[in-house]
C-alpha cells in the first residue's frame, strides 16, 4: 500500500527494464575474421584506388549482402 501514497515510486515499478545486447566474444571474432578476410578479397580484385576503396566498404556490410543473396535464393 506504500505505492499508492507515492505515485512516482508506481510509476518507477510499472517501467519495463531494458534489456542490455550483449554481443558475444566468438562471434565478433567471426565477423573480424569475415570482415578482414573479405576486405583482402576486395582489394586484391580491385582494378583502381576507388575500387579498394568500395572493396573496404563492401567488405563492411558483406553479412548484409549474404543474407540478402539467401533470402532472394530461398524467395522468401
Amino acid at each position: 500500500m506504500e505505492n499508492d501514497k507515492n505515485p512516482q515510486a508506481k510509476e518507477a515499478c510499472c517501467i519495463p527494464k531494458k534489456k542490455a545486447v550483449k554481443c558475444n566474444d566468438v562471434t565478433s571474432a567471426v565477423y573480424c575474421m569475415g570482415f578482414i578476410g573479405s576486405a583482402v578479397y576486395f582489394i586484391q580484385h580491385a582494378t583502381s584506388f576507388w575500387n579498394g576503396v568500395l572493396g573496404v566498404l563492401k567488405a563492411i556490410v558483406w553479412p548484409t549482402i549474404l543474407v540478402y543473396k539467401l533470402l532472394e535464393l530461398l524467395k522468401m
